[in-house]
This record gives structure tokens, C-alpha cells and sequence, in this order.
């Protein structure tokens, strides 16, 4: 097979690095594995007795391209309810991954500019150029937080979407309201598409969650049951918004992902009915643990949501850190991997509080 026969699209960006640190952390003999953003709970009991039911039931063909009634029609009753908007429709989708890529399909054309905030998921600069956009970053470092006046200046006639994380992945760190609603203003003042990636809404540990389309009524919102119920190889998301961009959404859905697995989406409506606040309590304690290891030896900017610390290197870039850490057995992630800059690793505490405490070892003996 020739080189050639690669489209160049695929040249555009490399491998996800965080799928390296998985493949090298297959190869490791216990490895204090502080690397994996999904939760370390299983699925509720709850959920995975309405998946089997719907499989034995024979509920295992096609799910409709826009979503199962079951679980479409109660995410439109909870969308109506909190929002109240007049043109906000819901669809499911294959995951929230799948989610961000027909949101880019949608609404980018080649050449589009697309904001991000940097450190970023690893999907959104390679996304953005798969579908011919150009990523613009903004420099958060090093609190983390959004300067808006450094968003209106890098707002072009070029510019079609900001997208929006928070709580986010790396960071950890949670937007404040003034932040979003400020977010919210400009998009609307420039016509630009404002995409929200609320994945981590439900870890919120400080204070309640604020997603920017309470403040833009064409905000369009991406979600799902990955992070929240633990069901990361389900594929079930969903994204809320104005029916036109939806409805695209959906003919695009068509043509690619076809629909998200029917079992997995009576599983996800019987989610939606369960209390998670037990989670969350203990996830804000794993992140009080594991910070109260860290104070005194790292620089750590404090993170409101997810399960997520993003410390600086004591010296030297990120990537050397990290690969002194794999040495002494623990598994982190480069920031380089999120960022232009090469100075922070992120730690995942989605762990049981026995890693935690080993992995704070191996810190502080690193330092």
C-alpha cells in the first residue's frame, strides 16, 4: 500500500497521546494508574438491569437516527423544563465524542475559525482540522480562567464557534457565571455559534453548575451518561439546541453514526431517574485527598469540578516530569497533550483512595 492513499486530512494531527499512556499502561506490571478519565464506580445496578431487560425483551435492532422515544422524549421534558426555550430541540447521539464531531460537520466550512481555551479536550484542534477549520487558542494559563476581552479581540469575520468546557477536561477548573454569561453576550453580539461541552456538569463540587445557555438561547449543548453513570463504553450522549442545527445533526447522524446502541438507550432513561449526589460527595472528598497531598509540594490552581488536578512541574518540561513519574510506576498525563504549552501533567482521581495514596507518594518523593 502506497502513502499516498491516505487522505490528507489524516496528516493533520497524530495519534491521541492519552491512547499511548493506555497502551503502555496495558504493558506495565501494576501501575498506579492515575491517568483514566472515567470513573471508577460501575454502572448502577438500576441501569444495567434495564439494559439486560431491554436486550432479553428483544429491544436490540436500529434505534431511531434521532433517538429512542423512551429516553429522547424525557431528555426533551427535562430540557423544556429547565430552560423554557421556545426552538430548543434534544436528539441522541453515539456518545459525546460523537456529538462534537457532528456538531463540526454542521457548522464548520473550511477555513472557519474555531476558539478554544487552552489547555483543551485532546478532540477539539484535531476535529476542528479534520473538518477544514482552523483552531484559534486562547491562552488561559495560569489560573485557568477566561479573559474576556482576549476572546473579543481574537473574534474575527473568520470566526464561526467557540467551544466551551467546564467543568473542564484537564483542569479540572469550573467557569464562573460572569465568565459564561460574558461568553454567552459575545457569541450573540457576533452571530457565532456557541458550543458547550457540559460532559462533567454533574461534578460540581463549589458551587452549582451555570451552562452558558442560560444566557444564549442558540447555545448548543453536548451531553451524556459517560462521566455522570460511569457508562463510557455505552456510546450514549445527547446535544440540545436550535431545531435547525438538530435537525442537520440528525441527517448528518444518518450518513455516519447511524444511531447510538438501542439497548444502551433504555438503559440511559432509567439513569436519568437516579440520585447521583452520592458520587459526587465522594468524588469532591477524592479531590480534598488528593490535594491535601499535593499543597505543599506543587503549584496547583484549585479545580471546582470533574476529577481532574492539573499541577505544574516542579521543573524541567511536563513531559520529562511525566516520564520520571513512569519510572517510579505511576501513570499520568503529559499537558503537552492539552496544551501548547509543555508545563503541567494532569492527574486523574477517579481512582480508589488506595492509588490515590500511593500516587501521592510517588509525588512527593518526585519533587
Amino acid at each position: 500500500m502506497s502513502d499516498s492513499w491516505l487522505a490528507q486530512r489524516t496528516y493533520a494531527f497524530d495519534s491521541s497521546g492519552i491512547r499511548k499512556v493506555f497502551d503502555l499502561a496495558s504493558q506495565m506490571k501494576d501501575p498506579v494508574n492515575l491517568s483514566i478519565g472515567q470513573p471508577d464506580f460501575d454502572v448502577p445496578e438500576e441501569v444495567r438491569a434495564a439494559c439486560v431487560e431491554a436486550i432479553e425483551s428483544g429491544k436490540n435492532g436500529y434505534a431511531l437516527t434521532q433517538g429512542m422515544p423512551v429516553l429522547r422524549e424525557k431528555l426533551q421534558a427535562d430540557v423544556d423544563q429547565q430552560w423554557g426555550h421556545a426552538d430548543r430541540r434534544v436528539f441522541v447521539c453515539s456518545g459525546t465524542s460523537g456529538g462534537l464531531v457532528l456538531a463540526m460537520l454542521s457548522l464548520v466550512n473550511p477555513g472557519d475559525e474555531v476558539i478554544v481555551f487552552d489547555p483543551f479536550f485532546v478532540m477539539y484542534e484535531p476535529l476542528t482540522k479534520l473538518v477544514g477549520g482552523v483552531p484559534v487558542s486562547i491562552d488561559t494559563h495560569p489560573d485557568f480562567r477566561v479573559d474576556l476581552d482576549r476572546v473579543a479581540d481574537a473574534i474575527t469575520d473568520k470566526t464561526k464557534m467557540i467551544l466551551v468546557n467546564s467543568p473542564a477536561n484537564p483542569t479540572g477548573v469550573t467557569m464562573t457565571k460572569a465568565e459564561l454569561q460574558g461568553l454567552a453576550e459575545l457569541a450573540a453580539k457576533h452571530d457565532i455559534a456557541l458550543v458547550s461541552d457540559e460532559i462533567y456538569r454533574q461534578f460540581c463540587y463549589d458551587e452549582p453548575f451555570v451552562s452558558p445557555a442560560q444566557f444564549n438561547e442558540n447555545a448548543i449543548v453536548i451531553d451524556g451518561f459517560s462521566k455522570s453513570h460511569a457508562m463510557t463504553g455505552w456510546r450514549v450522549g445527547f446535544v440540545h439546541g436550535p431545531s435547525a442545527v438538530i435537525e442537520t445533526m440528525i441527517k448528518l447522524q444518518q450518513y455516519s453514526f447511524v444511531c447510538a446502541p438501542q439497548p444502551a438507550q433504555w438503559a440511559a432513561a432509567s439513569a436519568l431517574d437516579l440520585n447521583l449526589s452520592g458520587h459526587i460527595d465522594e468524588y469532591r472528598r477524592k479531590r480534598d485527598r488528593l490535594l491535601a497531598g499535593l499543597q505543599n509540594y506543587y503549584e496547583v490552581v484549585q479545580p471546582g469540578g470533574a476529577f481532574y488536578v492539573y499541577p505544574k512541574a516542579p521543573s524541567g518540561t511536563g513531559t520529562e516530569f511525566v516520564t520520571r513519574a513512569i519510572e517510579k510506576n505511576l501513570l499520568i498525563i503529559p499537558g503537552s497533550i492539552f496544551s501548547h504549552r509543555d508545563t503541567h501533567f494532569r492527574i486523574s482521581y477517579a481512582a480508589s483512595d488506595e492509588t490515590i495514596d500511593r500516587g501521592i507518594e510517588i509525588l512527593q518523593s518526585l519533587v
